[in-house]
């Protein structure tokens, strides 16, 4: 009989465990991207917490006041160039209407949380199984808007030297605003860009749109962000330019969340499958 040659035993024991080992990391990497059902206690601590440490960052941003108002002015003849500046007309026009202005001033100031909260209340009961993709994205949105806060920070029209602009708030003494009257000192003023009331709007309108039944419901969702354009330009707190940038986060949210689940959160099963504590690997009878 000739030669043969033993594979040791302990060679293929070191080359086992390779392939296992990468399969395992794969199925714990899948069991994360997985819908699954939130917790709720786990998602106010993680809404509470993350919302602080962003208003914490936000204004822990120094007030470059001298760069930003070069900014504001930058954007300002930029618009002019393009043809486009038509944030001072609505501000004037608008706050000639006591009535319309003021109610404005109340919705710049209260809707960006009230309705963004409560998508994500009702994302929660009616749509588990898209919730964490969802919040994904939201949370991805608000994370980049601070890159572009600290690296780029902008006055808002309001506060231009030479712009002309009326600051609504100041002008009818209403309450809410984080950037005018004895609140101002408490938030950074010169985070204009990109703007969240934006970002955070628009990912309420689509979210809306693409997951509401009623026809109705749906399109007040497209309304929102549309008012709320209307609503940052006539009360002077941002420019169309700052909408952009923040329509240019809520597209890297979006972008973020469907690399990790591998597709929009829409398009995920609406609830998530039971957690089980073992899976059995027989199979079941029809």
């Amino acid at each position: 009989m000739g030669d043969s040659t033993v594979t040791p035993l302990e060679g293929r024991d070191q080359a086992v465990p390779q392939p296992v080992a990468a399969g395992t990391r794969r199925r714990r990497l899948d069991g994360l991207r997985a819908p699954r059902r939130p917790r709720l206690w786990f998602e106010i601590l993680l809404i509470a917490v993350s919302y602080w440490t962003y208003s914490l960052i936000r204004n822990a941003v120094p007030e470059q006041r001298s760069e930003a108002l070069r900014n504001a002015d930058w954007i300002w003849r930029m618009e002019h160039h393009l043809g486009l500046a038509f944030e001072q007309s609505v501000n004037h026009a608008v706050n000639s209407m006591t009535w319309l202005i003021v109610g404005m001033n109340y919705y710049y100031a209260t809707l960006h949380f009230i309705i963004t909260l409560a998508v994500l209340v009702w994302l929660y009961r009616s749509h588990p199984g898209r919730y964490a993709a969802t919040r994904l994205v939201l949370f991805a949105t608000t994370a980049v808007a601070l890159v572009g806060y600290y690296f780029y920070p902008l006055a808002p029209p309001r506060l231009m030297t030479d712009g002309h602009f009326v600051d609504t708030v100041m002008v009818h003494q209403t309450w809410g605003s984080m950037a005018s009257g004895d609140l101002k000192h408490m938030s950074n003023q010169y985070a204009a860009m990109p703007s969240m009331h934006i970002g955070w709007s628009l990912w309420c309108g689509l979210t809306i749109f693409a997951l509401a039944k009623l026809p109705w419901v749906r399109i007040l969702g497209l309304l929102y962000p549309a008012a709320t354009l209307v609503v940052i330009v006539a009360t002077a707190n941002h420019f169309w330019l700052d909408a952009v940038g923040g329509v240019i986060c809520l597209t890297f949210g979006f972008t973020v969340a469907g690399l990790w689940y591998g597709s929009l959160p829409y398009t995920l099963p609406r609830r998530a499958p039971a957690r089980n504590r073992t899976i059995s690997l027989l199979p079941t009878k029809a």
